[in-house]
């Protein structure tokens, strides 16, 4: 990984994974430039994940030409959510917002979404592209992705998947992305208590340059991680709450059938060594010990993490 210039406590920091993006990056950077200049200091963060192209070349120019812009590079593609979070862990503005390098993000909209973190006490503002101008093989994956994602998250959004967001610094400073996570931060915040999680309608441009990178892998991989991000939520404290009460109840379910196998067999005197459902109460009962088994082995390995971790003190008086 290699690091531009630093600039000093700017207002808003603007990161922008890159990933073979070097036709759209100087129109992008005028954009911002454009869209913020005087009502903000920024800079702008561009985190090369890995690109074959000449982003890299083009991210060093910028910052050789404009103060403003620095460049983290990687070696190789890690994913959005990891550039993501180099990019957070750089910025050093009272503000982050992120974008897509690919220009269907409009800056314009960064100084309205600003507004609603600065005065309507917002600690995070999603962008939601009601009129898109994508594929229609990426829109129906897109809306029934969302409408799951906005079910299971309790968080009335539209476009959870939307690249233009902007956070309050603690916000991204108190979450840690990873896999494909980029696309839950808003239920990651949640989770750390920042509840206050607005939308913004947002203007979405036409692909200019390249082409998309979205693909059938990375919808499914995205559900994947909606049921990690779901269960981590909401067991990551007391796993034996999951695995203990699937556990328990094909104990009881097994435990009744081999008992009424047992009491034919003992009252009636009839044959149950023939019967599947002998089978079924035996695979029962074990397949509930081994669950059960593993919630009582996540508490022991969870109870050294949770003596490590102290909680968040918000404030004292």
């Amino acid at each position: 990984m290699q690091e531009s210039q630093i600039l000093k406590s700017p207002e808003v920091s603007i990161v922008v994974p890159v990933f073979n993006e070097d036709e759209s990056l100087p129109e992008l950077e005028q954009a911002i430039a454009d869209a913020l200049n005087p009502t903000f200091s920024y800079e702008i963060i561009f985190v090369d994940d890995g690109s074959s192209d000449g982003s890299w070349k083009v991210i060093t120019s910028l910052s050789e030409q404009k103060e403003v812009v620095r460049g983290i590079r990687f070696h190789h593609n890690y994913g959005k959510s990891v550039a993501l979070q180099a990019g957070f862990e750089a910025s050093e503005g009272k503000y982050v917002v992120t974008m897509d390098a690919d220009l269907q993000d409009d800056p314009k909209e960064v100084s309205e979404m600003i507004k609603l973190l600065e005065h309507d006490g917002y600690d995070l503002v999603s962008g939601w592209k009601k009129e898109r101008h994508d594929p229609i093989s990426k829109t129906i994956p897109s809306k029934f992705f969302n409408f799951v994602t906005r079910k299971v998250a309790g968080i009335d959004l539209h476009d959870f998947n939307c690249g233009l967001k902007a956070y309050r610094a603690e916000v991204v400073e108190n979450i840690y992305l990873y896999g494909e996570l980029h696309r839950y931060i808003p239920m990651l915040a949640k989770r750390e208590g920042y509840s206050r999680i607005a939308e913004k309608v947002v203007k979405h441009h036409p692909r200019k340059y390249g082409k998309t990178k979205f693909g059938f892998s990375r919808f499914m991989n995205g559900f994947l991680d909606l049921v990690t991000i779901t269960f981590v939520q909401r067991y990551l404290q007391k796993p034996m709450h999951f695995f203990g009460t699937i556990g328990v109840l094909m104990l009881l379910i097994g435990g009744g059938i081999n008992t009424y196998l047992a009491f034919i067999k003992f009252v009636y005197g009839s044959g149950i060594g023939d019967r599947p459902l002998l089978f079924l109460g035996i695979l029962l009962m074990v397949v509930g010990v081994q669950f059960f088994s593993t919630g009582l082995l996540g508490e022991l390995i969870n109870k050294n993490h949770v003596e490590k971790q102290k909680p968040r003190i918000r404030g004292r008086v």
